[in-house]
């Protein structure tokens, strides 16, 4: 898992510690917590499932093992820790990413569901492409060519894994809630992050850049660069 305090990677067994709390109609609870060995914060989860048969599931019992989660939610942190949205990217898809990375620990769908309105919301705007369905209209953002090679083969892998012209609801503009792995939620946050960089940090640097330029330039007489 990746730890959602400082986004290092480990092996989500590592450090698990569990308790039973009880059993209902949804099936067994228990809490789950793991420490990241980096910066060695807590990660924990409920999580709700069948338990590992002959293993005794009495409330309170530590190390209880399950044979199959059915539903975790991750308790605390509150959210994913990412880096901060630059302040180049529109306040409106700004909003979307961070509500996105806020629900992520409590729903993954409706993570999801924020990410894929602000991917395509940056689409549309900084992109150029025609408005359609999001599964169109990143196909027509690799068409053009634009993204450089590795940019591109993320993004086309978050079509795919998304399956969207298997699920139509997938396909859709408006922020469906429809299922999704935690990691193709964490993976379309990642992609918007070098999708903010390419489009809205980059540009700017440039720009930046290209204005400090043509001051000097100005400054000793001389005509800017176009």
């Amino acid at each position: 898992m990746k730890c959602p305090h400082c986004l290092v990677d480990f092996h989500d067994d590592q450090t698990l510690w569990t308790i039973s709390l009880a059993t209902d109609a949804e099936g067994a609870w228990r809490l789950a917590r793991r420490a990241c060995p980096s910066c060695t914060r807590y990660i924990i989860h409920l999580e709700t499932g069948r338990p590992l048969q002959g293993h005794p599931f009495e409330q309170g019992r530590q190390g209880v093992q399950m044979g199959v989660v059915s539903r975790t939610i991750m308790v605390w942190p509150r959210g994913i820790t990412r880096s901060p949205v630059p302040i180049e990217v529109p306040p409106e898809i700004a909003q979307d990413y961070r509500e996105a990375c806020l629900v992520f620990g409590d729903s993954p769908k409706a993570s999801g569901a924020l990410s894929r309105r602000c991917l395509q919301n940056l689409l549309r705007q900084a992109g150029g492409v025609k408005p359609g369905d999001l599964s169109g209209e990143i196909q027509q953002v690799l068409d053009s060519g634009n993204l450089p090679t590795a940019l591109a083969d993320n993004i086309d892998a978050i079509r795919n894994i998304g399956n969207f012209a298997a699920h139509p609801n997938k396909s859709m503009s408006t922020g469906e809630i429809v299922q999704v792995e935690p990691d193709e939620a964490e993976w379309n946050l990642d992609v918007l992050e070098s999708l903010f960089d390419y489009y809205f940090v980059q540009p700017a640097r440039a720009k930046a850049k290209k204005d400090a330029l043509n001051k000097k330039l100005a400054d000793a007489g001389k005509p800017p660069v176009k």
